[in-house]
């Protein structure tokens, strides 16, 4: 079993690091909000917290961080009292936050200045897959960091993946997320014809989920999406930031996203309109109340 540090005990953080803890590692957490490491560890019997990243890290064979955002990551690996500041020799970083692919190169170079290796594994699944261990993890690094990391990360997942070399985990999230706002997108205009139409929801989902438009997001959001129950999920907030990082990179590339750029508009609209917390398929509401 591993000494791990777990930095980042959100929505999907918390039960990735309980899995870790019933996985029978030696699990040190931090959390911004103190309260929530000082729950976890009531809740998890043998599990430490630290006051700091660098306290969480010590000694620590392998750490993960699933934080906010670029520059969250930032903070909590090379700040002051950053991961970094305390990660032995020949430990390995792996950063789950989605972020841009720029981070991942940084901290890759911060790292390897103390001999430390660093994965960037974005993941999906949303809470639900963190929390029945069903996650998949796109990962970018080198071979051998990987090897060491993979079987620790299958306590809270179903696949994953080393796609190629540091920054590549993050970039195919990108593709992800994208691929995830068309889905979307096409999913409620053809709910709302149906549901316009007089159509027995049931039955047409039923139907058409076994067939050639089948998807996870018909599958799994359909039904709620005809119910107009939105209150889980993937906050659209977080599929806000997450689409404005593919949507630079797209540009700096010089691909053009004609569907993602009108999506990510309709997602500003809806957190506009309050729907910041409502699960990333209220994309149909926007079709419902088209003037917001």
């Amino acid at each position: 079993m591993s000494r791990i540090g777990f930095i980042g005990l959100g929505v999907m953080g918390y039960p990735m690091a309980g899995h870790l803890v019933s996985a029978g590692h030696d699990v040190c957490v931090h959390n911004r909000t103190t309260s929530v490491a000082e729950r976890f560890v009531a809740e998890h019997p043998g599990a430490e917290m630290a006051s700091t990243p660098a306290g969480a890290s010590e000694g620590a064979d392998i750490v993960f961080l699933i934080v906010g955002n670029d520059d969250s990551v930032r903070a909590v690996a090379m700040g002051d009292d950053g991961a970094l500041a305390t990660m032995p020799d020949g430990s390995v970083l792996v950063d789950h936050t989605t972020a841009s692919a720029d981070v991942a190169l940084e901290l890759g170079e911060a790292a390897s200045a103390k001999n430390i290796s660093v994965i960037d594994a974005p993941v999906s699944g949303g809470e639900s897959g963190a929390q029945n261990g069903a996650l998949t993890i796109m990962c970018g690094g080198d071979d051998a960091a990987f090897a060491t990391v993979e079987p620790v990360m299958a306590a809270y997942s179903g696949t994953r993946t080393l796609i190629g070399g540091l920054g590549s985990g993050q970039r195919t999230k990108m593709v992800n997320q994208i691929a995830i706002a068309g889905l979307l997108q096409g999913l409620s205009e053809a709910l709302t014809l149906g549901i316009a139409g007089g159509l027995d929801m049931d039955k047409v989902l039923a139907t058409i989920s076994n067939g050639a438009a089948g998807s996870w997001q018909m599958s799994n959001r359909g039904h709620t999406m005809v119910a107009d129950a939105f209150d889980f999920g993937f906050a659209i907030e977080w599929m806000i930031k997450d689409l404005g990082i593919a949507l630079d990179e797209a540009r700096r590339l010089g691909i053009e996203t004609p569907v993602a750029d009108l999506v990510a508009g309709y997602y500003d609209e809806l957190n506009e309109a309050g729907e910041s917390r409502s699960d990333t398929s209220v994309l149909i509401r926007r079709l419902r109340q088209p003037n917001g």
